[in-house]
């Protein structure tokens, strides 16, 4: 049984940044695809980054280009989300997800993971 674990998140102010981590155990994920989404109270959850775990393929929501990097440690089986810049409208839970493989064009749909963390509190304010 696949368990995902979430750390890191927590209070920051504008302007500031918060690595997120992630966790993985249970199988060998060694074709997975390792994403994360994040969702506001009252709206739909919403695809933030994604990763292959063995390869160097990613893709990002365009709300996090350019502010946020998504990377894997393969020998602790962890993915990380590197937010910087952060703004008010990233405040969010953010939930960490595994899905089974890479499929072109789809990693940011929720029906391509299979598993998910229980997710963290990432609030930005002054």
């Amino acid at each position: 049984q696949v368990h995902l674990a979430e750390s890191g998140g927590g209070l920051v102010q504008p302007g500031g940044s918060l690595r997120l981590s992630c966790a993985a155990s249970g199988r060998s994920f060694g074709n997975s695809v390792l994403g994360w989404f994040r969702q506001v109270p009252g709206k739909n959850r919403e695809f933030v980054a994604t990763t292959r775990f063995n390869g160097a393929s990613t893709f990002y929501a365009d709300s996090a280009k350019d502010r946020f990097s998504i990377s894997r440690d393969r020998a602790k089986n962890m993915v990380h989300l590197q937010m910087n810049r952060l703004t008010p409208e990233d405040t969010a839970v953010y939930y960490c997800a595994v899905g089974a493989r890479w499929v072109a064009g789809r990693m940011s749909l929720e029906s391509e993971y299979d598993d998910w963390g229980q997710g963290i509190q990432v609030t930005v304010s002054s």
